[in-house]
């Protein structure tokens, strides 16, 4: 699944190629796609421009010009691309947004999970996947202090915590793993044992990866792509996750792939230890 630098990448990409002009059509080619009702949808974004594109977590928000708001959720697999309108259709492109400029802003999902609905701008916020989200980690409001104590309520272990939206939103797998191990953090750790140095460091080192992240356009694992259909480069700068059997950076001892939480998880077996 896209985590937020995937889905910041996503949104950068679409925003330099699409604002502020004209959609002239949309085709939905698989109905199940559009949460709500499917010619309502169609007939409040025809005619509209994307003014803006904000990201909430994991989720996209498109601003239309007429007050409207799409919610946008990549789920597993989706992907927006951009391509002439006399490009063939791909195999899995679900929702096409014709432009009024020869172009189109195609979504495309292999899995099918994708799901996107419109709402009056405004009303987003109290979607049941919006409302209760946690703190943005590259925002101000993201601050040890409430760290520390969304953490000291939980009484699971420390990755499903971080994998819960309501504690900081936009992990998921890939990057939980990552400042897990640069905190020399134990996955199993119960999240309320951690110390307010532990937290400080785990708060510090999220931030710090996903700019990196970002920067490098995401992680490309399986099939994540740009909105300009490149692929990820951060997968390179990965320091544990599928690295299992390969020697950790820090000391040289191999790392482990383990079960938390149902989720496939590599660690240091001697850097990070349970507290």
């Amino acid at each position: 699944m896209p985590e937020l630098p995937e889905v910041e990448t996503v949104r950068r990409g679409v925003s330099a190629q699409v604002l502020n002009i004209k959609i002239k059509k949309v085709d939905i080619y698989y109905t199940k796609m559009i949460v709500g009702d499917i010619d309502n949808f169609k007939k409040n974004i025809t005619g509209q421009k994307i003014e803006k594109i904000d990201r909430r977590g994991k989720y996209l928000l498109f601003r239309f010009s007429n007050n409207y708001t799409m919610v946008s959720h990549l789920r597993m697999e989706g992907k927006y691309l951009i391509e002439d309108h006399d490009v063939p259709l791909e195999k899995h492109s679900h929702v096409v947004f014709e432009l009024d400029d020869g172009r189109d802003l195609r979504y495309n999902d292999t899995r099918k999970f994708g799901r996107m609905q419109l709402v009056k701008t405004g009303e987003e916020l109290n979607l049941p996947g919006i409302k209760k989200l946690g703190p943005e980690p590259l925002c101000d409001d993201f601050t040890v202090d409430d760290f520390y104590q969304r953490l000291q309520k939980k009484k699971k272990m420390i990755k499903p915590a971080l994998l819960d939206q309501t504690v900081v939103t936009g992990l998921g797998n890939i990057y939980v793993d990552e400042v897990l191990w640069m905190s020399k953090i134990h996955p199993q750790t119960i999240a309320s044992h951690l110390t307010k140095a532990d937290v400080k460091k785990l708060h510090d080192n999220i931030i710090k990866e996903l700019k990196l992240a970002i920067k490098a356009q995401g992680t490309t694992v399986f099939t994540f792509k740009t909105a300009f259909n490149h692929a990820g480069d951060f997968q390179n700068q990965l320091h544990v996750y599928r690295r299992t059997n390969e020697l950790c950076e820090r000391c040289g001892t191999k790392i482990e792939r383990i079960v938390v939480g149902q989720r496939g998880t590599h660690i240091c077996p001697k850097e990070q230890k349970i507290k």
